[in-house]
């Protein structure tokens, strides 16, 4: 799939260029040989001097922040590590969840090989997640996740303490979501085998709220791309 960089941004002006990140491409290049590019390579084909401000997991969507000079980037890497940025992402998870802003207060200790977190409180790094719910289904609900800290997997495995592990997550016990799950009356085609609704972990980062050079406040939000657009049709369609 080509990706036009101009397609897919959502917000500029003269210090910061913010997009809407496509599922399945890393943020930065990754560390083995060329495995199908990043996001920062088709930054700098646009503009040299973008910066990364963040990064989001490579199978995550959603605003992605860069910053077009360093003073710009200086000022925005200040409210990440001031937490001053909000962070507001939507997951699809198992099970039926009642959240009215429950947080999460569980420390987060990468292992060894890098790719997968757990939860120590001896080793562990502070890590602190706020959690709502949108809407409720059948068997599913659609989860608005604030992260106030910025560790690794921190979403996918503060929803797993929850119970409400993100669907197609099988790294933190998610599990797949299919359209026979949700539909009453289902008949799949002989001979075929059904595919689940979602072929990623099921997060994407809706929206980013900052403070511009000048103290402007702005609030930058992300439409769902259609993988998770055609999930959270299908949910309200079917689910409800």
């Amino acid at each position: 799939m080509k990706i036009k960089f101009e397609d897919i941004i959502l917000f500029e002006n003269e210090d910061f260029l913010l997009v809407n990140k496509p599922p399945h491409l890393a943020t930065l290049d990754e560390r083995t040989a060329d495995r199908g590019g990043s996001l920062l390579r088709l930054a700098k084909e646009h503009n040299s001097e973008l910066q990364a401000a963040h990064r989001l997991d490579k199978e995550t969507s959603g605003v992605l922040a860069f910053a077009k000079n360093p003073a710009a980037y200086r000022h925005l890497s200040m409210q990440f590590e001031h937490r001053e940025v909000t962070k507001r992402y939507h997951a699809v998870v198992g099970g039926i969840h009642d959240l009215d802003s429950i947080s999460v207060y569980l420390p987060i200790l990468p292992l060894k090989n890098g790719t997968v977190v757990k939860i120590d409180k001896a080793e562990g790094k502070i890590a602190e997640t706020i959690f709502n719910t949108i809407k409720v289904y059948r068997g599913y609900s659609l989860i608005e996740c604030i992260p106030i800290t910025g560790r690794m997997h921190q979403i996918r495995i503060h929803l797993s303490c929850l119970k409400a592990p993100i669907v197609c997550d099988p790294q933190y016990g998610g599990e797949p979501i299919y359209l026979s799950s949700i539909k009453k009356k289902f008949n799949l085609k002989k001979d075929t085998e059904e595919q689940p609704l979602i072929q990623r972990v099921a997060l994407h980062a809706h929206a980013l709220s900052f403070k511009l050079m000048n103290g402007e406040p702005v609030r930058v939000e992300a439409p769902y791309p259609k993988d998770f657009e055609v999930l959270v049709k299908q949910l309200n369609k079917f689910g409800a």
